[in-house]
């Protein structure tokens, strides 16, 4: 009987033993995060908006991602995303069952292949541009636009080498009678850090479709800076781009590229805007008070260099206050003066449901208080 005993413990253990290496071989995450915030604006016209919004600092959204290990230092990934607005419930595109994410790759010992939706190098560098990560009302490289995710694409990340790692990405147009470049979405982007130094650059260009009249390309080029001095960080970013034009909320309040694919990678090439290149430049520190509480300043300034007058610049002032490991409490005031031709609204990780457009923001001051909670999982 005592051999039996331990007949059967030792099944047992080699069983457990099994389980355990496959779970370690193959592995999927359920996460997300819940970001809702009340915000107030107020427009030198004189009107002003409160609301409850989603996403000062990260769109709320529901994932999965996993990985399964192939042996030798391979892996096959996977990553599916939906963004959805908490105050509402409302899926952030209902035209789709994964809006932010959706592709498959491969990791390998020299870096990472991937195929499907992805986010841009631009979006993934958010957390060194501002001590924000570049998602508030006071950021004006958000105010302007950030080229966020693209459907069809390939990209490739190399593995850290000295420091430095560089990430392709060709986001094909797929349109008839374009071939491989037309309308074609291209990024690169190179990340270095050393120390408390970290410098980059991200960017991307797309080609216009074949029948566009246009010739320009769309541009987007991001080169950044910045310095852990112990207490605290020190951001600098310099941003270069055509990717705006007018619409029906503003003078710029809207991009000739989509920032997040809703129509494909195209860009019709029929937009004279672009051939009126802006510079943007941002400045942010922050400092940890305590292992609890953070807090921070950023400027920046829109600059037309066309000399059409629709620039603008503002900043803000805000703090981080964490209750846990994944709930924060946060606050920012945020101020915005747009020049006599420019229409720039507020905007956070998802633009705001309660906002204002058109006349009182064309030209107009803006004021803006954001404070709410974000909690993760």
């Amino acid at each position: 009987m005592q051999k039996k005993i331990i007949s059967i413990m030792a099944l047992a253990g080699c069983a457990a033993g099994a389980m355990t290496s496959a779970q370690a071989q193959s592995s999927v995450t359920i996460y997300g995060d819940v970001d809702e915030y009340v915000g107030y604006i107020h427009s030198s016209s004189g009107t002003s908006v409160v609301g409850v919004n989603d996403g000062a600092i990260l769109r709320s959204r529901l994932g999965f991602k996993g990985a399964e290990d192939l042996g030798g230092g391979y892996q096959t990934t996977f990553t599916l995303e939906q963004g959805f607005g908490a105050n509402t419930g409302v899926a952030a595109d209902s035209t789709r069952l994964f809006d932010r994410q959706a592709w498959v790759g491969l990791n390998t010992p020299s870096g990472e292949f991937r195929i499907g939706r992805q986010n841009t190098e631009i979006f993934n560098i958010g957390g060194a541009i501002d001590y924000t990560a570049r998602t508030t009302f006071g950021s004006l490289i958000n105010t302007f636009g950030v080229p966020s995710r693209y459907d069809n694409d390939l990209s490739y990340k190399t593995a850290r080498v000295n420091g430095l790692q560089a990430t392709v990405h060709y986001a094909l147009g797929e349109q008839a009678g374009g071939g491989l470049s037309q309308s074609a979405v291209y990024q690169l982007g190179l990340d270095y850090t050393s120390g408390p130094y970290r410098i980059g650059y991200a960017g991307l260009m797309a080609n216009p479709a074949p029948t566009g009249t246009v010739s320009e390309k769309v541009q987007y080029h991001n080169v950044y800076a910045d310095y852990d001095y112990g207490h605290g960080k020190i951001y600098t970013a310099i941003v270069r781009s055509n990717n705006i034009t007018s619409s029906s909320s503003g003078l710029t309040a809207a991009q000739i590229l989509s920032n997040v694919a809703s129509s494909g990678n195209v860009y019709a090439g029929t937009d004279i805007n672009a051939q009126r290149y802006f510079d943007i430049y941002q400045l942010s520190a922050d400092y940890q008070v305590n292992p609890q509480l953070r807090i921070g300043a950023l400027y920046g300034a829109i600059k037309d260099t066309s000399g059409g007058s629709a620039g603008a610049q503002g900043g803000n002032v805000g703090a981080y206050y964490s209750l846990s490991v994944r709930t924060t409490l946060y606050g920012f005031v945020n101020y915005m003066k747009n020049d006599s031709a420019a229409g720039y609204r507020f905007s956070g990780s998802a633009s705001p449901t309660a906002n204002l457009s058109g006349s009182d923001v064309n030209g107009r001051k803006l004021v803006g208080i954001q404070m709410g909670i974000l909690h993760t999982f």
